[in-house]
C-alpha cells in the first residue's frame, strides 16, 4: 500500500518564532503584506534576508 500523508520536503520548517507588535506595527505589516500579495511570514522573512544581505555587503 502507498504511503499516506504529505510528501517530505528538502528544507522543512521546524521552528516557530513569536514576536510582539504594537497595534500600529501590526496594521502596517498586514497592509504591506496585502498590497504586495504576500503572507506576513513572507514579509518578515524577506526583511530578515535583506538585513543579512546588507550586513554582508558592508563587511
Amino acid at each position: 500500500m502507498a504511503k499516506m500523508g504529505r510528501p517530505k520536503v528538502d528544507n522543512p520548517k521546524l521552528y516557530k518564532v513569536s514576536v510582539r507588535f504594537s497595534d500600529e506595527e501590526k496594521q502596517v505589516l498586514e497592509s504591506y503584506a496585502e498590497t504586495q500579495g504576500l503572507t506576513k511570514a513572507q514579509v518578515l522573512k524577506s526583511g530578515f534576508e535583506l538585513l543579512l544581505k546588507l550586513e554582508e555587503e558592508n563587511k
